[in-house]
C-alpha cells in the first residue's frame, strides 16, 4: 500500500534530516520533490499545489527554522497536513432514523459493490446490528446469485430479488421483508455500467427518492487513482453520497485516490478494502492512514485486528509457555492461523513502525502458500513429534514430507528454524527484550 509514494517521501526526508540546520532553499528543493512523488501517484494537481503551499508555509516558520531537530519537524508538518487533508476524523456509517435504516451501495461495474456489500454485513454483525442483503443489480448476470452466496456464507439474510422485477420496487418491498426477518440495517446493492450514463443515474435518483436511505456509499476502485476521484465527484452531484468506499487498497494503489477525495468532493473515505476476505474492511482513519504513507506504521489497526482474532485466556496460557521455554510446534501452528485471520503478512508487518524503512523489508511479498505448507507439514505431524520435535528422525521426516505433500528440506527448514527461535526465546527470557533479534517467525 503506497509503497512507491512511502519510498519517495522517506527519500526526500532523510535528505532533510541529514541538514543540520534547513535553508529555504533546502526546504524549497525538498518540496518539489515531494510535489513531484504525489503527482506521480496521480494525487489530483490543485490537491497537491494547496499541500505543497500549507506544508511550506508551516515549514519556513519559526517552529521549523529555530528547532534543534529541523527535518523531523518537516516530516511532524507534513503529517499533520496529510490527516487534514484526508479528512481528520474517522466517519462511520450514519445509521440515524427509523429502523430498519438503509444504506444505498453505488458506483461502477467492477467496483467492488457486491463484495463491499457482504463486508459491510461482517462490520455490522461485529456492531451487533442485524444487516438484510438487497440485491437490486438486475442487469449484470449473476449479481442476484452472488449476494445469495454470500448472505448464505455469513449466516445474513437475503431478498428474493428476480431479474424481472424493478430495481426500485426491490428496494421498496425489501423493507417489509427486512422488518419480517427482524433486520435492522439495509444494504442495498445497486446496479452499476462500465461508465457513467444517464440511466443509471436516473435509476439510482429513483431509488434514493423511494427509500430515502440514511447513507449512500459510492464503491470506487483505489488503484483506478484520480479517475476514482472524478467517479466520486460525478456521483455527488447527482445523488448527494455520504461518502466513499476504496475498494482493492491492498493493490498497487497509488495513493491519488484517497489523498484527494475529500479536498475535492468534500466527502469522507468512511472505509477501505484490504483484501478478498469479507473480513478485509477497515475504517478508515485519515491519521492512521497517514502514518502508513510515511513509513511509521500503523499499530492501533494492527491491535484493533488482534482483538478481534486472539481469544485473551488462550493467551496467558501462551504467554506462560513461551516464559517457561514450552512453545510447541503446536502452539505455533495455532498462532498462525489467528494471526492469518488477521490479514496477510505483508500488511501486518507494513503495520510495524519502521518496517517500512528497512532495507530487507521493501517489496517484501511474504508467500501465503509457504503458511499453508508450514501448517500441513505441523498437521503431518504426530501430537508427540509437535510437542517435542527432538523426536523427529530422519525416517519420520519421510514420512511428514510425504503425508503433508512436501519435501524433506521443507520439513528441515521448518524444524532448524523452529529449534533457532526456541533458543531465542530461552535467551529472551534469560536477559529481557534486549536479546532479541531477527528471524522470530520459522519459515
Amino acid at each position: 500500500m503506497f509503497d512507491n509514494l512511502s519510498s519517495r517521501l522517506d527519500g526526500v526526508f532523510r535528505k532533510l534530516k541529514g541538514h543540520g540546520k534547513l535553508t529555504e532553499k533546502s526546504v524549497e528543493e525538498g518540496l518539489k520533490e515531494v510535489r513531484i512523488a504525489l503527482l506521480e501517484a496521480d494525487v489530483h494537481y490543485r490537491v497537491a499545489k494547496k499541500f505543497i503551499a500549507d506544508v511550506k508555509a508551516r515549514a519556513l516558520g519559526q517552529e521549523v527554522m529555530k528547532s534543534l531537530t529541523p527535518g523531523q519537524q518537516v516530516v511532524k508538518i507534513v503529517n499533520e497536513t496529510l490527516t487534514t487533508l484526508m479528512g481528520e476524523n474517522c466517519e462511520d456509517l450514519n445509521l440515524s432514523g427509523a429502523r430498519p435504516v438503509s444504506v444505498m451501495l453505488v458506483g461502477l461495474q467492477g467496483s467492488g459493490k457486491t463484495t463491499t456489500s457482504g463486508k459491510l454485513a461482517v462490520y455490522l454483525k461485529k456492531k451487533g446490528r442485524k444487516p438484510y442483503l438487497v440485491p437490486a443489480d438486475v442487469y449484470r448476470p449473476a449479481a442476484i446469485d452472488q449476494l445469495q452466496k454470500l448472505g448464505a456464507q455469513l449466516g445474513v439474510p437475503v431478498y428474493p430479488s428476480e431479474p424481472d422485477m424493478d430495481p426500485v420496487d426491490i428496494c421498496d418491498k425489501a423493507r417489509t421483508a427486512a422488518v419480517k426477518e427482524g433486520c435492522d440495517v439495509l444494504l442495498l446493492d445497486t446496479a452499476g455500467r462500465l461508465h457513467l450514463d444517464e440511466a443509471l443515474m436516473a435509476e439510482l435518483v429513483r431509488i434514493r427518492d423511494a427509500v430515502s436511505p440514511s447513507d449512500i456509499l459510492l464503491v470506487a476502485d483505489a488503484m483506478t487513482g484520480q479517475d476514482a476521484v472524478n467517479i466520486a465527484k460525478s456521483f455527488d452531484e447527482r445523488l448527494d453520497i455520504g461518502g466513499v468506499v476504496l475498494s482493492k487498497m491492498d493493490g498497487d494503489a497509488r495513493g491519488g485516490a484517497p489523498l484527494s477525495i475529500r479536498s475535492i468532493t468534500g466527502k469522507p473515505i468512511k472505509f477501505i478494502g484490504v483484501g478478498e476476505k469479507l473480513s478485509d474492511l477497515e475504517a478508515f482513519h485519515p491519521d492512521r492512514m497517514a502514518s502508513r504513507i510515511l513509513g511509521m506504521g500503523d499499530v492501533l489497526t494492527m491491535i484493533e485486528k488482534a482483538q478481534e482474532v486472539v481469544d485473551e485466556k488462550q493467551a496467558a496460557e501462551l504467554e506462560k509457555k513461551l516464559r517457561k521455554n514450552q512453545f510447541t510446534l503446536e502452539d505455533f501452528r495455532d498462532q498462525m492461523r489467528q494471526i492469518r485471520k488477521m490479514g496477510s503478512l505483508t500488511d501486518i508487518l507494513g503495520m510495524i513502525p519502521g518496517m517500512g524503512k528497512v532495507k530487507q523489508m521493501k517489496n517484501l511479498q511474504v508467500d501465503e502458500k509457504e503458511l499453508v505448507h508450514i501448517e500441513a507439514i505441523i498437521n503431518s505431524m504426530t501430537p508427540q513429534e509437535r510437542r517435542q520435535h527432538a523426536i523427529i528422525n530422519g525416517s519420520r521426516r519421510r514420512r511428514i514430507a510425504a503425508g503433508s505433500g512436501t519435501r524433506v528440506q521443507d520439513v528441515n527448514r521448518l524444524l532448524k528454524n523452529y529449534a533457532q527461535v526456541m533458543k531465542m526465546m530461552k535467551k529472551i527470557n534469560k536477559s529481557g527484550m534486549r536479546g532479541m533479534g531477527r528471524g522470530m517467525l520459522p519459515f
